[in-house]
């Protein structure tokens, strides 16, 4: 593929979700579903990190659900290298991880890799090799046989993102990954996500850490109410404005 050719692309996805009567009592609404996810588009290069931002139910974590065929659309495709999804071979090109991921407490990172990796029919010796290189990338070696129960919050996320990659995944799907992280694990999280780049993978990264953005992403999506109401190139939205700036003028207008 050409350097400019995006390797995913998702086209005018539609996703909506039935609401009970509670829900609806709640929410002020007659309507007996709620849209999360409404005509949105957007696409994914080689080498590069798409950050994407919305408050709390803005359709974020649903749009990368159907990216990683967690969710299906209702409405719109999604594009694997311009070809219609078969689901079983592309599941072994994504890697997903989200701040809703629970480790099994009684496994150790070592298991839980060769687990992983056995079910993406990772070969044996690959996997050993690949295990050996990213738990000494994160520190994990030292812990490798430690049952996950007793790991601190940091190291449980650092098994998590080697277990994300544990497939060499061309397309790598983040939500929230430096959730509840200490500065140092943060660093940490963040120069992985920089080596990733730098081996020419596709990432898409969801958080709320408008710098992490900013330091990381070299295009960026604002979606609310389930809509893309901005999207372009980092360098060309922060162009004057913070992205934070960018971001707070956006949803207080549209409060209007």
């Amino acid at each position: 593929m050409e350097a400019d050719t995006p390797i995913l692309v998702a086209k005018h996805l539609y996703k909506s979700f039935p609401l009970t009567r509670k829900q609806k009592e709640q929410r002020g609404v007659n309507t007996d579903r709620l849209v999360a996810v409404n005509d949105l588009t957007l696409s994914l290069k080689e080498g590069s990190i798409y950050g994407l931002l919305g408050p709390n139910g803005a359709g974020k974590t649903t749009t990368l659900r159907m990216i990683a065929t967690l969710l299906s659309p209702e409405k719109g495709e999604i594009l694997y290298k311009g070809e219609h999804l078969k689901e079983d071979a592309y599941r072994r090109k994504i890697g997903f991880l989200t701040s809703e991921l629970k480790l099994d407490d009684f496994f150790t990172p070592s298991y839980t890799f060769d687990y992983f990796s056995a079910l993406y029919g990772v070969d044996q010796e690959e996997a050993k090799q690949r295990k050996q290189h990213i738990f000494a990338r994160f520190g994990v070696d030292r812990f490798a046989d430690v049952q996950i129960k007793n790991l601190s919050t940091g190291m449980k996320q650092k098994v998590s993102l080697a277990i994300s990659i544990a497939h060499s995944p061309e397309i790598i799907v983040y939500d929230e990954p430096t959730n509840g992280l200490d500065i140092m694990a943060s660093r940490d999280v963040e120069n992985f996500l920089r080596d990733l780049k730098k081996e020419g993978k596709a990432i898409v990264l969801s958080t709320h850490i408008f710098s992490l953005v900013e330091k990381l992403c070299d295009e960026v999506g604002i979606i609310l109410e389930g809509s893309m109401r901005l999207e372009g190139k980092m360098s060309e939205i922060c162009a004057e404005k913070s992205l934070e700036q960018v971001f707070f003028d956006l949803v207080e207008g549209e409060a209007l």
